[in-house]
């Protein structure tokens, strides 16, 4: 083992001892600490015990006193070690247990080669090796980069070369998926899977693991260190990586506790047992949990992408205080026959967000679970991601409302120009506060862009009230939101355009019952040409994401254009619908 706690940077500018002990190197049995070599005379041996022990306790004070996601959970294992934590399945490890089996990741990284700033990829379904993947590279100030699974393979390789990624966690169900495109990854020097058995080429990550200490990695982190680069779709058909800092995280769940504590008889909230559902890959679910652990309550994790019976039957076992669901999940939980039989007398805090939620669906919760308190989240990756929130004390006559900014974020009106609009009118939000991102990943034009004159330009069109609360109109830039998936028009018209029957394409969002917005293509084939919508909807399918296909495909003599030549998108919005219906 690394005494990885070495560093010049604490106490003075002293040469690490570490840096005499490779990684990997074997112990020789004259060691003081495991990795370092024992000195020759009793003396030295003394100064080296003296020289060790106060680094480590100038490490472990340092990061005491740091805004930091991998000592937050440090310190509740400290605070409460037999506590339940995290649940997954037939899984279930207390504080303790789960910062000891983070701890042995983060030195396994470590002798991998992973360092301060290296990425990390993770590909996988919601289990407790990917939570512990995400705390493991925040304790050495590793980054990770979690893949989207619904990408195609064509995506998921940009992201995993444009992060620089050194490793590659790969779950079951994508191990195959990941083999077919390795000879496109040439950074990546190491794979791990977690599965049952080990895949031959990669690391098997519960096998891997068991060789290294379960003591606390040591590494001096700073808060304003990045821990994610969170890719988000782009305008320009290609993902931005959003990359957050360990004070980004920390300071939003500070911010969203204290939002949750101010409202009024929710029990316990120290002690909850909390469901997300959605999928950890999403800054948003994962920002959830992080506010679960926050507080020390337990966070059980679905062991099913989305299976309505099974959040019901979890709810009832568990005794779920609180749940986080988008939207459309919330849409198919609400079909399912029998839905009052299950016991959610439990239930306190039904969480929302990604996609405004419509005023029906919230009456449809209220009968069915007349017992929780509804919290509307809004706002998006590059905060960290939360921006406002409307409390279920406050939402009485403002259902369509996604509440008012956060403590310590501003959120200003303006027009193109990033001039105030007076209180009602319609603008774009801008938003300013200690959770904005750090920047977009190698992208300097982009990042300069979106926080011109320090504000970020989050492209939503909103008005405020007068009391300050917000209410969402469009969206500036086009993106469709469907089932909690951001989808960018210039994406699919892009490859669109490639096919050779095709003249020219546009496409926009329209009104969908169960997922909100669903995707229209409207097509006009080059003269002679024909195609159906099937050949259409086929051919997105092999370029690009199942859920950035087009549920309905129009064919046109022409599109409409403005005289500058310009497609007139809201043209197509008004014959076919409005693309957000509430």
């Amino acid at each position: 083992m690394v005494v990885h706690f070495l560093l010049p940077t604490v106490v003075g500018r002293r040469k690490c001892l570490a840096n005499s002990c490779p990684s990997g190197s074997p112990v020789s049995k004259r060691s003081v600490f495991p990795g370092v070599v024992a000195p020759r005379s009793a003396k030295a041996g003394r100064n080296q015990r003296r020289k060790i022990m106060k680094d480590k306790q100038a490490i472990e004070e340092a990061l005491g006193r740091r805004l930091l996601l991998g000592e937050n959970l440090a310190r509740n294992a400290r605070k409460f070690p037999d506590k339940e934590a995290l649940i997954y399945g037939e899984t279930r490890l207390t504080y303790k247990q789960f910062n000891a089996r983070v701890n042995r990741l983060a030195h396994a990284f470590l002798a991998l080669g992973i360092k301060k700033g290296s990425k990390v990829a993770v590909l996988a379904f919601n289990c407790n090796q990917f939570m512990e993947a995400y705390f493991a590279l925040a304790k050495i100030g590793g980054v990770a980069a979690p893949l989207n699974f619904r990408l195609a393979g064509e995506e998921l390789i940009y992201i995993v070369n444009h992060s620089d990624a050194e490793a590659f966690i790969v779950g079951e169900a994508f191990v195959e998926t990941v083999r077919g495109f390795q000879k496109d990854l040439p950074q990546v020097k190491n794979y791990i899977s977690i599965t049952d058995k080990p895949v031959e080429g990669m690391l098997h990550f519960e096998s891997w693991i068991a060789k290294y200490p379960d003591d606390e990695p040591l590494i001096l982190v700073d808060e304003e260190d990045p821990v994610f680069i969170m890719y988000t779709a782009g305008t320009t058909g290609r993902p931005k990586g959003a990359v957050l800092t360990h004070k980004n995280e920390i300071v939003m769940w500070m911010i969203a506790s204290s939002v949750v504590l101010s409202e009024p008889e929710l029990g316990d909230v120290w002690n909850y047992k909390a469901f997300g559902a959605p999928p950890i890959f999403h800054l948003a679910a994962f920002g959830y949990c992080q506010f679960v652990f926050f507080l020390g309550g337990t966070v059980v994790l679905p062991t099913e992408v989305f299976n309505p019976a099974y959040i019901m039957e979890t709810i009832e076992k568990e005794r779920i205080n609180t749940i986080l669901l988008i939207p459309a999940m919330t849409f198919f939980l609400l079909q399912l026959p029998d839905l009052d039989k299950y016991d959610t007398s439990s239930l306190q805090v039904w969480a929302t967000g990604a996609a405004i939620l419509p005023t029906e669906t919230r009456k449809q919760i209220m009968k069915h679970f007349p017992n929780v308190k509804i919290f509307d989240l809004f706002g998006q990756t590059e905060m960290s991601p939360l921006v406002s929130a409307l409390r279920h004390s406050e939402s009485q006559g403002r259902e369509t409302s996604v509440g008012r900014a956060l403590p310590f974020i501003e959120i200003r009106v303006v027009d193109d120009n990033d001039n105030d609009v007076p209180v009602g009118t319609v603008g774009e939000a801008i938003y300013r506060g200690p959770t904005v991102m750090k920047e977009y990943y190698k992208n300097p034009e982009a990042t300069a862009e979106a926080m011109r004159g320090g504000w970020f330009h989050s492209g939503d069109l909103v008005r405020q009230d007068e009391e300050g609360y917000l209410y969402i109109v469009d969206r500036k830039k086009d993106m469709i939101i469907s089932g909690a998936e951001n989808i960018y028009p210039a994406e699919i018209e892009e490859v669109l355009y490639k096919h050779p029957k095709i003249l020219e394409c546009a496409v926009i969002g329209v009104h969908d019952e169960e997922w909100g917005e669903s995707v229209k293509c409207c097509v006009v084939c080059k003269e002679g040409e024909t195609m159906t919508e099937e050949e259409v909807v086929e051919y997105c399918k092999e370029h690009l994401a199942s859920y950035k296909k087009p549920k309905s495909v129009d064919f046109m003599d022409a599109l409409p254009r403005n005289p500058a030549g310009k497609v007139l998108k809201t043209v197509l919005r008004e014959k076919y619908g409005k693309s957000v219906k509430y």
